[in-house]
């Protein structure tokens, strides 16, 4: 069954044992629940604890990284110390919004790097307009285990994700009719290191456009990613699982 390492149920107005069971009817049979502060990172747990095949993350997004201070630092790695905190963040650097400032942005995300390496779990990052930035500071902190979430970047950053061993993963948005840099992207990633998300309730492909994003939707990016790739539906349920279990070793 599909992995969906992204997603946000914290989020949605639909009750989040209703969301895993539509889900699971739709062939995706893990969520991943990604935090984006001390509370909805708390709430993620609470729903890995209450839902099999849910799984949560810890971390605290760039766009409210003024806020990462001790108190939610603190918090953050108390949940990393849980077992169905699979990952770390996300975290990472958004130059295009700026809700927080770059400075700022660069500091938690070291941090972010530092508990990711100190935990062993899997940093989850997001870029936007800060590719440069973000590369530089994941070599020079030696971020390990790094899933770029909704991958955006051109053919480039692709290669050079597939070159430094990062996970490149891929959104609703490959499947819009303006997004051919992504596809072009997704057609030169790393094979073995694909993984699908939705990034709910954001994001939602191409025919449901309009309406909030669901972790059941994944099916039709795996479709559209296959399609890329010359491969098959099935065949890309299979790779991309894989990859997921080897993004997120926690995963069972």
């Amino acid at each position: 069954m599909a992995v969906d390492t992204h997603c946000h149920p914290f989020l949605m107005e639909e009750e989040p044992g209703a969301i895993a069971a539509r889900a699971r009817e739709a062939g995706v049979g893990r969520l991943v629940c990604v935090g984006i502060d001390p509370e909805s990172s708390q709430a993620s747990l609470a729903m890995a604890e209450s839902l099999p095949g849910v799984f949560a993350t810890a971390g605290v997004h760039p766009h409210s990284a003024s806020a990462f201070d001790r108190r939610a630092g603190a918090i953050v790695e108390e949940l990393l110390a849980h077992p169905l905190v699979v990952g770390v963040g996300e975290t990472g650097l958004d130059y295009y919004r700026r809700l927080s400032p770059p400075g700022d942005q660069r500091r938690a995300f070291r941090d972010h790097i530092a508990l990711s390496r100190e935990t062993g779990k899997s940093l989850v990052v997001h870029i936007r307009d800060a590719w440069e930035d973000a590369f530089a500071i994941l070599s020079a902190e030696g971020a390990d285990r790094v899933v770029l979430h909704c991958f955006t970047g051109d053919e480039a950053a692709a290669n050079e994700a597939a070159v430094r061993g990062y996970f490149t993963s891929f959104a609703g948005n490959l499947t819009y009719p303006g997004a051919e840099t992504i596809r072009r992207a997704a057609a030169v990633a790393d094979g073995s290191r694909m993984l699908l998300e939705t990034d709910s309730p954001f994001l939602p492909p191409q025919t449901h456009r309009g309406a909030p994003n669901h972790p059941a939707n994944i099916i039709e990016t795996a479709s559209v990613l296959a399609d890329i790739r010359s491969m098959n539906l099935d065949q890309m349920l299979r790779v991309t699982t894989a990859a997921a279990r080897s993004a997120f070793p926690l995963i069972v």
